[in-house]
């Protein structure tokens, strides 16, 4: 299984939503039937609305992260790039970033995921699931201190434990001089 899962669609308010598109309910039941574990099959069901509805953001997206489930990161990096360039709402597109990044780290593209990653955490400054990737990335690039100070930047922002926030600010000097 992919260590991240996408965010899932929202339901639009009906009385507000635009017309909904032909390709639409077909990839949401897909998107529903993901859970039992069949993504063989998912993957089959995406590649034929693929073909279907070619280059249509979401369904390069979904099909990415479910190559990527599959560990087949090779095929599933173009597909997130493709998505990503199609344009992909705004909830989407910081997963597909996360998993375009995440991916090029896992196929050994270091350089390239810490950049995805760098970029996406500044479009999505309150993503801090984006920064956790972009540690993973740095310490596979060889820079752990940088790698450690990102994770302990991530922990103070984040942590609701009263030993942490106690001692958060000392956390965050030490960090600074590693």
């Amino acid at each position: 299984m992919s260590p991240f899962e996408p965010l899932s669609f929202a339901a639009a308010d009906k009385a507000e939503a635009a017309p909904q598109p032909e390709w639409r309910p077909a990839l949401d039941a897909l998107m529903g039937s993901r859970h039992g574990g069949r993504v063989h099959e998912l993957l089959a069901a995406l590649s034929d609305l693929d073909a279907r509805y070619p280059n249509i953001a979401e369904i390069n997206y979904q099909l990415a992260w479910t190559y990527e489930v599959l560990d087949r990161e090779t095929e599933a990096v173009p597909l997130y790039e493709k998505a990503i360039a199609l344009g992909l709402p705004e909830n989407e597109l910081c997963g597909a970033l996360l998993g375009l990044g995440n991916t090029l780290r896992l196929i050994g593209k270091t350089a390239r995921a810490v950049e995805v990653l760098r970029s996406a955490s500044a479009q999505f400054p309150d993503n801090k699931e984006l920064d956790a990737f972009l540690a993973l990335a740095l310490h596979a690039a060889g820079e752990p201190t940088e790698a450690l100070r990102t994770l302990i930047d991530i922990l103070c922002e984040t942590s609701e434990d009263t030993g942490i926030t106690a001692y958060q600010r000392a956390l965050r000097h030490h960090a600074s001089r590693l």
